[in-house]
């Protein structure tokens, strides 16, 4: 296996800082090394739904999602734009791997949510009773535990298979709600509890299935701490009913503050 790009680019980073404060300059430093190829792969909350600025296509592609945002302060060498709203583990090996080849050095993927159900999951809990949500919950749970393994390996499996020298970041997703916060309203504490502890099983599964395949798992719950639904200070949004679609997705703020300085933190 070759290595990476990727890695390159940030050795002839430090190599550039070194001579440069040796009085050496940064002249000699392979200029090469800094090409990257980067492909970001996934679902709404890597195409960046909630952020606005779309590209017009029925994914909504977002300039301020995390990977657009890495790539405009980057200037990867080709960057390929793959992620797509509502995206599950079978649509991204079946239509956004085509880009990925020997050559790719970098990968970002968020996927799992929707295959496990959490827009039903939202659905129910807004519009259905409290035990009603709880049941769906204890489904999307049941779903993590016994399905949703399986098809992460499928889409690992055949990220490694068509990159075999890519450094490649897991995504998780972040807590919804901030209990004890600012809600008067909505959803009950009980239920708000549940839809977190569900989020945390779903990272839980997800980072275990990167873990095992050699992938780097980046977990958004910290910097989205203080800035979940509730918290007075959301980078989510709630629901949104003029744009249903862009409910419970990270915002701008949420894709610049929050998975951003994740994303850059795990290369």
């Amino acid at each position: 296996m070759k290595m990476s790009r990727l890695v390159a680019f940030s050795a002839s980073l430090l190599l550039g800082a070194a001579l440069a404060l040796t009085g050496a300059g940064v002249a000699n430093a392979d200029s090469s090394a800094a090409a990257v190829d980067y492909v970001a792969l996934g679902d709404s909350y890597s195409s960046g739904v909630g952020a606005g600025s779309y590209d017009g296509s029925s994914c909504k592609r977002s300039s301020r999602a995390y990977p657009a945002l890495w790539a405009a302060a980057n200037s990867p060498t080709t960057f390929d734009f793959a992620a797509c709203s509502g995206a599950r583990t079978n649509d991204v090996t079946s239509s956004q791997l085509g880009k990925l080849n020997a050559s790719t050095d970098l990968v970002s993927i968020s996927i799992g949510g929707n295959d496990a159900g959490f827009a039903d999951v939202m659905t129910t809990c807004v519009l259905q009773s409290e035990a009603t949500c709880l049941s769906r919950i204890a489904t999307a749970r049941a779903y993590v535990d016994s399905t949703l393994p399986g098809r992460l390996d499928s889409v690992y499996s055949a990220i490694r298979a068509k990159a075999p020298s890519a450094r490649v970041v897991v995504l998780g997703y972040p807590r919804f709600y901030q209990l004890g916060g600012s809600c008067i309203a909505g959803l009950s504490e009980k239920e708000r509890s549940a839809i977190n502890g569900a989020s945390d099983h779903l990272n839980t599964a997800t980072a275990k299935r990167a873990a095992d395949h050699g992938f780097t798992f980046g977990d958004v719950r910290t910097t989205f701490t203080g800035h979940e639904i509730c918290s007075g200070n959301a980078w989510l949004h709630s629901v949104n009913w003029l744009n249903i679609g862009e409910s419970y997705h990270p915002t701008a703020a949420g894709q610049s503050g929050g998975y951003l300085p994740v994303f850059k933190s795990a290369l």
